[in-house]
């Protein structure tokens, strides 16, 4: 199928696309880099360089490439700066998302696969946490990520759209030849913070919280690999071809582990010692998140392939230790 990843520069997004490539489809990237990296797609993949929200261009691109099927990853996505700048997200998750939507349904493409996230579920009542759940989103870039969500119910059910929005857990790891990973700036991520403070490029990490209801005291979350979830969403083309279908799907292993596991899971890697530090908790950290992905693995066949921390986390060693400085080292 001929796909136009939206964010296809950005860390999921660029994984997904060598996925796309992998299993024989001909993906178009639309990214306005600024968070993605044209370093991460390679240079024989059609490459537009603009915002999602540019109704004429993406109308454009949809014609002149023929597009069958979109796949949305560009977003906001920095949980505290939504608190503090609300406006941005809403412009940028939800307005620029729904002029995207316009102009698909205006060029007759109906079908389109979402990255959603677990934030829409807030802080659950119960674990591990099922797609049934109550969405009770926390602050607005779960929200937005939800409304969303609520947009492409009501767009299906008006005019035939059909899409897959995946609920992601905690995105981890790398690619397996080290070629693309995890560049962000700021970087919030785990794991790239602990090889920042295994490698000295940061004094510590900090431990927020030792006193949680879990088996050492430390946050408990799910880490699932990149290349796993990209996986899921190329699954999914089949199912779109029934009209007016929403599918909603977690993304998860639903083994979580631990802040002390993950430290302790790279200095195995490494070979490297991780200075860290015990702070107070942080507010809104609820004390586990892991998913129940049965849905997705009874419905689409998807296996996880990396099922344990350490491959998680060799996968993602293998690239920050060849690019210390992400992209712009490559």
């Amino acid at each position: 199928m001929k796909v136009l990843v939206v964010g296809g520069a950005g860390y999921i997004g660029s994984h997904c696309v060598r996925q796309l490539r992998d299993a024989g489809h001909n993906p178009v990237v639309l990214d306005n880099l600024v968070f993605g990296h044209r370093q991460a797609v390679a240079s024989d993949i059609p490459f537009y360089d603009f915002d999602l929200g540019d109704y004429d261009r993406v109308a454009q691109i949809l014609k002149h490439e023929k597009i069958e099927i979109v796949m949305h990853f560009a977003a906001f996505a920095y949980v505290g700066e939504s608190v503090t700048d609300p406006r941005k997200y809403y412009k940028n998750n939800l307005v620029a998302t729904l002029r995207l939507l316009e102009a698909m349904l205006d060029n007759g493409v109906k079908k389109f696969v979402f990255s959603s996230t677990c934030a829409t579920y807030g802080e659950p009542d119960t674990l591990p946490m099922l797609e049934s759940l109550p969405q009770a989103p926390i602050n607005p870039y779960g929200q937005t990520k939800l409304d969303v969500e609520n947009c492409l119910k009501a767009f299906s059910q008006a005019y035939g759209l059909s899409f897959a929005a995946f609920r992601y857990f905690n995105a981890a790891g790398a690619a397996q030849d080290g070629s693309i990973g995890e560049d962000h700036n700021p970087e919030t991520h785990l794991i790239p913070l602990v090889f920042d403070a295994a490698t000295g490029r940061r004094e510590n990490i900090k431990i927020f919280g030792t006193d949680y209801s879990t088996p050492d005291g430390t946050c408990l979350r799910d880490y699932v690999h990149v290349d796993d979830l990209s996986r899921a969403h190329i699954a999914v083309f089949d199912k779109l071809k029934q009209p007016s279908l929403g599918l909603f799907y977690n993304l998860g292993t639903g083994r979580p582990y631990s802040v002390r596991e993950i430290i302790n899971a790279v200095q195995e890697v490494t070979g490297l010692n991780v200075p860290f530090v015990e702070v107070d908790r942080r507010a809104g950290d609820p004390p586990a998140l892991f998913a129940d992905s049965t849905k997705a693995q009874k419905e689409l066949g998807w296996q996880i392939q990396y099922t344990n921390i350490q491959s998680i986390i060799a996968s993602a060693w293998k690239w920050h230790k060849s690019n210390p400085n992400g992209f712009s080292d490559s």
